[in-house]
């Protein structure tokens, strides 16, 4: 079972599944239907650096972040089965997965920062 956390964003809270042991962060979103994440929500991976869309049944938009939860990139829109996506900088900590549009939504963007409620 996934802890929640409430982490904000631009002054705006997102519910957030926390995957940080081997078997949830192995299991991610894969085969999961499209209701679990809905707007508002979104699943943490860490340690992650790296995402690939194998066995996932809808897109999502990705956020990679650092340990002070500040964004360092963006991925919009990354394709279930054929997507990837990778964040090489030094202090990649995180993966943020959210449904499509949330990046737009929330207006995340390189440099902000998120904090733990």
């Amino acid at each position: 079972m996934m802890k929640k956390i409430a982490l904000e964003i631009n002054g705006k809270e997102l519910k957030v599944y926390m995957a940080d042991s081997f078997a949830t962060r192995f299991r991610g979103l894969m085969l999961r239907p499209r209701d679990f994440l809905s707007m508002g929500t979104g699943l943490l991976i860490a340690p992650c650096n790296s995402i690939h869309m194998m066995f996932m049944r809808f897109p999502i938009d990705v956020v990679y972040i650092d340990k002070n939860y500040q964004v360092l990139k963006q991925v919009p829109n990354v394709r279930p089965w054929l997507g990837l996506s990778a964040c090489w900088h030094k202090n990649t900590w995180a993966t943020l997965e959210l449904p499509v549009g949330s990046i737009e939504a929330y207006g995340i963007h390189s440099g902000s920062v998120g904090t733990i409620k």
